[in-house]
């Protein structure tokens, strides 16, 4: 058997299979960006088609991703009994039914319906995020990992500049405009008709999305992916931290997995809002649908960016702590900036830009944040990167509460919930990753 750091695999990999193997990998974070990323045009259309507030709008991110928070721990468990493999296609499978239940949704124009599909959806999704990130990490040389997890980042972000224009180009039509603005004026026999016809043009491609996803479970199935052992662990790392008896003892480890919940919350706000904003700008689904994946763009810029410059010309905790301040910086500007401009076509108030620049200020503070969260951990390793999964569900949280806000004070002073994020966010790159031991003493004694 082959060791490649705290792993083994059943097999030494050829150079054929490990690119093969890489390649899937790859294919995997597509998938991973092309379903999370939908959302940004699902909020909108179903705020339309199901007539939600604001906030009942958010529960789509918050279905979505709260399952992260619910799954983390179950999916390890999961992978454990059935292996890698098993445990992928099982994940996938899970997806397959969030976009099965879609159909009966659809016909029933059922909110609540839908929200369980997309937690099966986020389920799945968790299942296969637990366990992509350990091949990505050993299908390889140690020391080129963080290259291997940036190319996985932009195979990710580019499925989702793709999937909100290629969704709502499958659900929208040209006529749209004129109907929307009409949809108030109706008798509510009329707009229940109009509206059951709207939200029916999902059934089509979740039903395609969901025979995919069963065929992509059965590929990874027998696919020539190895099986590897996340329980083996070199002599060096087990006796490390022998005196430490939780994982609450190390407070960058702790204060590393809030970070990650603020960070994935602005992330997502910056995405799955915009559409919105823009429609506050009066500019309609029709144009406003190629907003996020703007967002997504400048978050890979920001990637390549830190494959060309990191550690080369600026180390990791610098680009961190630039991220950050820079996040800082463009939230209070959406808030204050007011100017009209014209850009790429889009005759728009000057702050969108700024939210759109948030990606790439979040580009490089997820790679940031997780080894400084887990650096020297020994034996916590595993169980640390279980409480930063968690953390994701921050996806969750942080939109509902920017809808609440958006539905109280307006959409653009609803951006305040950022500020506050960032400024922790700074905290952290400057000085939370460094304790080492909590001010006021040991939480568990």
């Amino acid at each position: 058997m082959k060791k490649y750091g705290d792993n083994i695999m059943k097999s030494s990999l050829s150079k054929r299979d490990t690119l093969i193997s890489i390649l899937i990998i790859g294919v995997l974070f597509f998938i991973f960006g092309f379903v999370s990323w939908i959302n940004a045009i699902l909020i909108p259309y179903f705020k339309i088609a199901c007539e939600l507030s604001n906030f009942q709008s958010y529960l789509v991110a918050f279905a979505f991703y709260i399952s992260y928070f619910v799954m983390s721990v179950p999916s390890a468990f999961l992978l454990k009994k059935f292996g890698f493999k098993k445990g992928m296609m099982i994940g996938f499978w899970t997806m397959a039914i969030g976009a099965f239940i879609f159909v009966p949704a659809a016909y029933l124009r059922t909110y609540e319906i839908f929200l369980l599909g997309l937690f099966s959806l986020g389920a799945g999704l968790a299942i296969l995020q637990t366990a992509a990130n350990p091949y990505i990490t050993v299908l390889g040389p140690k020391e080129s990992a963080a290259q291997r997890i940036s190319i996985m980042g932009i195979c990710n972000k580019g499925a989702g500049i793709l999937a909100p224009l290629i969704f709502a180009a499958l659900i929208l039509k040209s006529t749209d405009r004129e109907l929307f603005a009409q949809i108030p004026l109706m008798d509510d026999v009329a707009r229940n008709v109009v509206l059951n016809e709207l939200i029916r043009r999902v059934i089509l491609p979740y039903t395609c999305i969901g025979v995919v996803l069963l065929g992509l479970g059965l590929m990874v199935r027998y696919s020539p992916l190895p099986e590897i052992n996340t329980e083996y662990e070199n002599p060096e790392v087990s006796t490390a931290n022998a005196n430490k008896t939780s994982i609450f003892e190390f407070p960058h480890l702790i204060l590393g997995a809030i970070a990650i919940f603020l960070h994935v919350g602005t992330q997502v706000i910056a995405i799955d809002t915009i559409i919105g904003y823009a429609g506050s700008m009066n500019i309609h689904i029709l144009e406003a649908k190629v907003f996020p994946s703007y967002t997504l763009f400048a978050t890979i810029c920001g990637y390549i960016l830190g494959i060309i410059c990191i550690p080369r010309f600026i180390s990791q905790v610098n680009a961190l702590r630039f991220c950050t301040l820079l996040g800082t910086i463009f939230s209070l500007l959406i808030i204050f900036s007011r100017s009209t401009v014209t850009f790429l076509g889009h005759v728009t108030d000057i702050s969108i830009w700024f939210v759109v620049s948030l990606g790439f200020a979040n580009s490089l503070i997820w790679a940031g944040i997780w080894p400084l969260a887990l650096d020297k951990l020994g034996r916590f390793t595993k169980l640390g990167a279980s409480v930063m999964i968690m953390g994701l569900c921050g996806n969750a949280i942080m939109p509902l509460l920017y809808g609440y806000l958006a539905d109280t004070y307006g959409l653009r002073y609803a951006y305040w919930v950022l500020f506050p994020c960032y400024i922790y966010l700074v905290f952290y790159a400057f000085k939370g990753h460094k304790l080492r031991a909590w001010p006021f003493g040991n939480p568990t004694t």
